[in-house]
């Protein structure tokens, strides 16, 4: 054959052949010679010689190469790595100048299948396994169609060295394997499918370039074969949409958009790629969001394109939209993707909502961001959808990462503008009851879903419907929460539906106002004090009212009426408390219209016989709040007047009663604390305080030898304060039956309560009677007198001052008696200098 070559040449060129032969016949001797330097050496002359030193034509080295070709292939298995490496690169350049290397495919192809094609690996240097896969990629692209007599071993090579340990040998083989597709595509179809698991081998390789290659040949593999490998490859490019690279997204989206446009059975695979593809609606790069978006309308247009007849009448008359949300400013799909979504949507929602509660978290993320372009793109198709879409978004919407949780919400909103409110209340509101009295974590899910769906829909079409989802919200089970995230999606759904409601939110006021007191009322340290305030407001804006304050005038009544109606059955446990104890806190100068309704719920709650001491005490706490602040609220012209005496009577002498324990010891407390911020208020007149003035005098005076501190200090305050507001309503049998336990109390063990008994002995003295008969009750006076004079040489000097002040007062009721005591006591004092000081004042009275 190299004689007839060599025949056909030129005269230059045969002339040229023959010497280079010439030159090279000894080398090529050489290459069989036992020393691996004669070998090597005789490769680098060769080399040298026939593609370093003159330009050789083409047909002169198909002559040259066929002369050495196969001792140079037998070279490719030397025991020298040097050499094998000569001899691959000698035939690579070769390859690249002869005119005809189909010919020498029957020496080449064998050759490297011995090297690259074996079940373990032959040819151990990385590099030269790296060179023998370049040699075929040129091979194929050289020989083109030529090269399908060979296909069963290039694949052969090719699932070898597809999973080959060298990542720079998988990328080319990867480039091999495209080229090959390419070049024999009719012989490819039938071998496609034995090189898919190999590449799917190479998807999760650490070098993101080997991840992108594999994508993009998997690409041309599967759409060059006969398709049936995808199911088999979806799992694992959709690992891969969570790739860390974006190089290795973008790969995915391309080769995915590929297929749903040009695999030949795309229709039956439809359902299992637009997932991947959409996936990539979502990316963080905004470049992979825009090649997703682009094509995933391509799709649409020729899905319409090829359905053209069928899709005729809604392509010619298309619909509006419906009523929709911003949507970020994202255009419409077109109809083609719309059609597409909706007719598959069956397939992929399930599976995309079970995936929102897969074990992983950026599986939640993805598919979380998948359902709300599934919704994007079904628009109404989605009412088909429904009840298993709510379940997910229920179950999604407890997740413990925020952004999936973001995610359910906008979907929720999305599927509130494309679902007539009748069907999603339908579903939510009775879920929303039932979930109430058994979960509350799930009363919470169902309320974050039914605010967001409130949100989305169209005002209109809701309107109907908002007294259904306001009757709701307003159930005890469910606005009766202590749950922080319940609450806060309260919020949410009042807020909603006022927005929805507009003018028309009073038809709904009192009740949302019901809801938003159980958020203020139940709240955990005043948490959401600021979002309570703003949706108060914003009720109150919706109806035109100046602020929020006049829907406490509003709805009082009817508040009221509601808590009366189990009020008889409240513990300390009961919400009810909390609610009263907001209404009237919060409700300002109103609650004096209505002290009947208040006032029964008080005698109810602070009955002694019934009630339990934690509950009276939660009630006294209020009522002496209201006390305190009596012209600002209970007292808003003098409203209170008619209900003083049936407090004191009837709610705040009951508690004094001595009990024994610790508990009932703070209910008398905080009873006397009560009675004192009344007086302390002025809400006992003067004609009220003698109606009841003995039994208020024989209770105090009792409650001055509690073992309690606070309750002897509050109860000497309170005395204190009724001598000085009532003393004209006092006698002198009430007066006698005071000062004893005062004397007692003189002696108490602190030192505040005896400062305070001083204060009180002054307003004492200063309540005597004009008619006061001193003579009638001198022993009386000299008992008060002998009680004090004990004091005035107490060992505090603050207690002697404050006595001292008190026997100054007292000498203005009988200063000659006075004089007479301080005289038969001074003797026995140790500082005499308060005596004289007295008895100078009292000669000074007389």
């Amino acid at each position: 054959m190299a004689e007839n070559m060599a025949a056909d040449l030129s005269p230059t060129d045969n002339d040229a052949l023959e010497a280079l032969l010439q030159g090279l016949q000894r080398d090529i001797n050489c290459l069989s010679d036992d020393n691996r330097g004669t070998r090597k050496r005789a490769l680098e002359k060769i080399t040298k010689e026939v593609f370093s030193k003159a330009k050789f034509s083409a047909a002169v080295l198909q002559v040259t190469f066929e002369e050495i070709l196969k001792p140079i292939l037998k070279l490719f298995s030397d025991p020298t790595e040097k050499c094998r490496e000569l001899s691959v690169q000698m035939v690579s350049e070769f390859a690249k100048q002869v005119t005809d290397l189909w010919s020498f495919l029957p020496y080449i192809i064998p050759t490297v299948v011995q090297r690259l094609g074996q079940p373990e690996i032959v040819e151990s240097c990385e590099e030269l396994r790296l060179y023998l896969v370049e040699l075929l990629c040129s091979v194929t692209e050289i020989c083109g169609e030529k090269i399908g007599v060979y296909i069963d071993d290039m694949v052969k090579i090719l699932q070898r060295t597809l999973v080959d340990p060298f990542h720079d040998v998988r990328k080319e083989s990867c480039r091999c394997t495209n080229v090959l597709a390419v070049a024999v595509p009719d012989q490819f179809y039938f071998q496609a499918n034995s090189l898919v698991n190999p590449l799917l081998k190479s998807l999760s390789h650490q070098h993101s370039k080997v991840r992108v290659s594999c994508i993009q040949t998997l690409g041309i593999v599967i759409k060059g074969g006969d398709g049936k490998n995808v199911d088999d490859v979806v799992s694992h490019l959709a690992q891969r949409t969570f790739d860390s690279a974006p190089t290795v997204r973008t790969a995915v989206t391309g080769v995915v958009g590929d297929w749903l446009l040009n695999l030949r059975d795309r229709y039956s695979y439809f359902h299992k790629l637009l997932p991947l593809l959409m996936t990539g609606l979502s990316d963080e790069l905004p470049d992979i969001q825009r090649q997703s978006k682009l094509l995933m309308n391509k799709v649409g247009d020729q899905y319409a394109l090829e359905n053209e007849e069928e899709l005729k009448d809604r392509m010619n008359f298309e619909e509006q939209s419906s009523y929709r949300l911003q949507t970020g400013g994202m255009d419409r799909p077109s109809l083609g993707c719309r059609i597409l979504v909706q007719r598959n949507l069956s397939k992929i929602l399930p599976a995309a909502l079970r995936d929102m509660a897969d074990w992983t978290t950026d599986t939640r993320i993805k598919a979380s961001s998948l359902v709300y372009f599934l919704l994007f793109y079904a628009e109404d198709n989605t009412t088909q959808h429904m009840e298993i879409l709510l379940q997910g978004l229920y179950r999604a919407s407890q997740d413990e990462n925020e952004q999936v949780v973001k995610e359910v919400v906008s979907s929720a909103e999305l599927a509130g503008c494309f679902v007539d409110p009748a069907l999603f209340c339908k579903l939510v509101l009775p879920h929303l009851k039932s979930s109430a009295g058994s979960s509350t974590t799930a009363c919470s899910s169902c309320l974050m879903i039914l605010a967001a769906l409130l949100r989305g829909c169209n005002p209109e079409l809701i309107k109907p419907h908002l007294k259904d989802v306001c009757g709701t919200i307003s159930l005890a089970d469910v606005c009766c929460t202590e749950h922080l995230s319940s609450q806060r999606h309260l919020l949410a759904t009042v807020s909603a539906v006022v927005d929805k409601a507009g003018e028309e939110s009073s038809v709904h006021s009192f009740k949302l106002f019901y809801v938003l007191l159980h958020v203020k009322a139940l709240q955990r340290e005043g948490s959401l004090e600021l979002e309570v305030h703003s949706v108060l407001t914003k009720l109150a804006t919706a109806q035109s009212l100046a602020s929020s304050s006049k829907l406490y005038e509003n709805h009082i009544q009817d508040f009221l009426k509601k808590l009366k109606e189990n009020h008889t059955s409240w513990t300390h446990h009961s919400p009810e408390c909390r609610l009263f104890d907001v209404l009237l806190t919060d409700s300002g100068p109103t609650i004096g219209l209505h002290l009947q309704d208040v006032m029964e719920i008080f005698t109810e709650c602070l009955d002694s016989q019934k009630k339990d001491p934690e509950l009276r005490l939660k009630m006294f706490s209020l009522l002496s709040r209201l006390f305190m602040s009596a012209s600002e609220s209970v007292d808003l012209q003098q409203a209170f007047n008619p209900f003083s005496v049936q407090a004191v009577q009837k709610l705040i002498i009951p508690n004094c009663v001595w009990q024994a324990g610790r508990t009932a010891a703070a209910v008398r407390s905080a009873a006397i604390s009560c009675l004192w911020a009344l007086l302390q208020s002025n809400l006992l007149s003067l004609q009220d305080a003698g109606q009841i003035m003995k039994d208020l005098l024989t209770q105090l005076t009792s409650c001055l030898d509690d073992h309690n501190q606070t309750t002897r200090l509050v109860s000497c305050k309170a005395l204190q304060r009724l001598l000085m507001s009532c003393k004209e309503s006092l006698n002198a049998d009430m007066l006698h039956q005071v000062y004893p336990e005062l004397l007692k109390r003189m002696d108490d063990s602190s030192d505040e309560i005896r400062i305070v008994v001083t204060k009180t002995f002054l307003a004492y003295f200063r309540a005597f009677p004009s008619d006061y008969d001193c003579d009638l009750y001198k022993l009386h006076l000299q008992a008060m007198f002998k009680g004090l004079l004990v004091h005035l040489d107490d060992p505090s000097a603050s207690i002697q001052e404050a006595t001292l002040n008190v026997l100054k007062d007292a000498a203005k009721v009988q200063p000659l008696l006075l004089k007479e005591q301080v005289e038969a006591v001074r003797h026995k004092h140790r500082v005499a200098r308060y005596c004289e000081e007295l008895i100078n004042h009292c000669q000074a009275v007389v």
